[in-house]
């Protein structure tokens, strides 16, 4: 009996997905080397001290102090953090970078829990949506640099027995602040989506509005969701971010930020690490929404996209 290889046949779906990939990684690194030739190129050019437009003073200034180079920058994060210590400027970064990751994923849970539970309840009760919805906007109105010390403080003061709130889940609370608001809108809108036909199908076959939620609401409604994902996810790294700023806490890239600020005037490239960091912790979110994305968007054409 003649035995033939077996041969792996690819479809061209996943070819295209898998040139998609290639295409998105290079378009990532082209665009990184655009930034950097623009820094450069300004760098080369520009007023040392700055300039004005039309009488306004919005020419960054390009000394070596405000400005430094990017080579400058990127040798920077393999020098020590201090003299006489081994830890570099590298390992700290990405250690604040992991700490402020961490809750930004606690305050991205919360509010995506809290937006699609609000969003089923605002679906179920008509009055709900029209008493809850004002009030949801509103909400994102308020400033979070003014909004954090207050729930720093609430928290400060909750104990059950013996635990203690801790400091870093009032920064999740207030990344959760941010992140609930596109998720109920985007679930909201996305559970209204199914066609009358399909919800009177649903009827004629007398199916609980539980089961009509989960078997047809919530199928329609993934591609409205995976866009309010990607929103949160970037809006909960902001919360977090400024959160740690407002109220002090550390080990965190915000607390890292403003430690790295204060010694701009001797060391200016150190301040840009810490900048790179935050850029690392949100990059580090839209990679996880786009795992969310591809798992949810596996089986379904391009043109069930919102």
């Amino acid at each position: 009996m003649s035995s033939q290889p077996r041969t792996t046949a690819r479809t061209p779906g996943s070819m295209s997905r898998a040139a998609g990939r290639v295409r998105r990684a290079v378009m990532f690194v082209v665009a990184l080397v655009l930034v950097a030739l623009a820094w450069e190129g300004y760098k080369a050019v520009g007023p040392e001290a700055g300039g004005d437009v039309l009488g306004a003073g919005i020419l960054p200034r390009t000394n070596d102090r405000v400005m430094p180079h990017v080579w400058t920058m990127i040798s920077r994060l393999t020098d020590p953090v201090q003299r006489g210590r081994d830890e570099t400027v590298l390992r700290v970064v990405l250690e604040a970078v992991w700490y402020s990751f961490r809750v930004a994923l606690v305050g991205f849970t919360i509010g995506v829990l809290v937006g699609m539970a609000l969003a089923i309840v605002m679906l179920r009760f008509k009055v709900l949506e029209r008493a809850i919805l004002p009030y949801l906007v509103i909400s994102q109105t308020v400033p979070l640099i003014a909004l954090a010390p207050l729930v720093a403080g609430w928290g400060g003061n909750l104990q059950w027995g013996s635990f203690v709130w801790p400091k870093w889940m009032s920064v999740a609370v207030l990344g959760a602040f941010l992140a609930f608001f596109p998720v109920a809108l985007g679930t909201l809108r996305g559970l209204k989506a199914p066609s009358a036909a399909s919800l009177e199908l649903m009827d004629s076959l007398a199916a609980p509005w539980r089961r009509t939620l989960w078997k047809l609401r919530f199928p329609s409604a993934v591609p409205y969701i995976v866009p309010a994902l990607k929103l949160a996810a970037s809006l909960s790294v902001i919360g977090v971010v400024v959160s740690e700023i407002s109220i002090g806490l550390r080990g965190g890239i915000g607390r890292l930020i403003i430690d790295y600020a204060n010694q701009a005037t001797g060391d200016p490239a150190k301040v840009f690490t810490s900048i790179l960091g935050a850029a690392i912790l949100g990059l580090a979110m839209a990679g996880l929404v786009a795992i969310i994305d591809s798992i949810l968007m596996r089986n379904r054409p391009k043109g069930a996209a919102a």
